[in-house]
């Protein structure tokens, strides 16, 4: 058995033998995280999916972001460590029923978040990520009636902050969803100089008594231009190890969720990935993601417009 230093190594030397790169997000492992190639946000990430000389794509990530990939550049080979890395999200949104949704809901332009299967990104009309789901709503005219999907709690976020007549799907992400408002409180007040910083996803309660909400890029973003030095950080705990390299004079506490054995919210399906997973998948060049060829391009034209349309607006 190999030292994980062992393993690395490696793991760096496949990559440049084999032209891969390993495109990892901020909820993946500190040490997931220290040998990709490129950490980000579902924004950026789908950007840099798109935009790279590799032959092989590693996705160090949930499925639904390997199959972003795949759609974004399918002639090279994207690959997957652990195919049951899942997504609570994507999950509850299932072709059939999302089909008769949209069935009952005609003349409604479709946005779907990005954290959705490559099925459901076929039956939409623009993709969003957390980053720019409000600056996507704001791009349509006024009148235009929307569908929202999965996530309930982003979708209540932008209807918000946008006014907008949109019909939201009720689904959830069972990280976000399991922040103790209660014991965010008792955090605060044994740390009255601590701002809470808040992902959208997360519910009301825990965004009304946010200082800061924003995606997962945001709230990086935030913790290194504010002046503060403590935060309460309301998203995926895997976040704080960026935070901590690009301010390691800065304390960050995450926000306690309501059943949980580390006392932090943490996503199960990005956990499934590791450093040996990663090592075997470069070996073996599997678990590979396929889509079929129709899904593939219905599902391309909705996140190239969203890319269209973040890209003229400058996100």
């Amino acid at each position: 058995m190999q030292s994980p230093e062992q393993n690395i190594l490696e793991i760096k030397r496949l990559k440049t033998k084999k032209n891969a790169i390993i495109l990892a997000h901020y909820y993946q492992t500190g040490d997931i995280q220290d040998i990709a190639d490129f950490v980000g946000d579902s924004l950026a990430l789908s950007q840099k999916a798109a935009s790279n000389s590799a032959d092989i794509i590693l996705f160090a990530g949930v499925r639904f972001m390997a199959e972003t990939a795949k759609i974004l550049a399918p002639d090279k080979k994207v690959l997957l460590p652990d195919l049951n890395a899942g997504c609570s999200l994507a999950n509850s949104c299932k072709k059939k029923d999302f089909e008769k949704f949209l069935n009952e809901n005609p003349g409604r332009t479709v946005i779907s978040y990005v954290n959705t299967t490559a099925e459901i990104k076929a039956l939409s009309d623009i993709i969003c990520t957390s980053s720019n789901a409000v600056q996507i709503v704001e791009s349509l005219p006024p009148e235009e009636k929307i569908i929202f999907a999965p996530d309930r709690n982003l979708g209540n976020y932008i209807l918000n902050k946008t006014g907008r007549d949109m019909v939201i799907w009720n689904g959830t992400c069972h990280v976000h969803e399991e922040f103790s408002l209660e014991a965010i409180i008792k955090l605060k007040n044994e740390n009255p100089d601590a701002k809470i910083i808040v992902h959208p996803e997360c519910e009301l309660p825990v965004r009304l008594v946010a200082d800061f909400i924003g995606s997962t890029s945001a709230l990086l973003e935030f913790t290194k231009k504010d002046k503060g030095y403590c935060y309460i950080v309301a998203t995926e705990v895997g976040i704080i190890h960026q935070m901590k390299k690009e301010n390691p004079g800065k304390t960050y506490i995450p926000a306690p969720a309501r059943d949980s054995t580390c006392g932090c919210s943490e996503c199960s399906f990005m956990k499934l990935i590791t450093i040996e997973k990663i090592l075997s998948c470069l070996k073996n060049e599997k678990p590979e993601i396929i889509i079929d060829n129709n899904t593939l391009l219905r599902a391309k034209k909705p996140i190239l417009r969203m890319m269209e349309i973040s890209e003229k607006l400058g996100l």
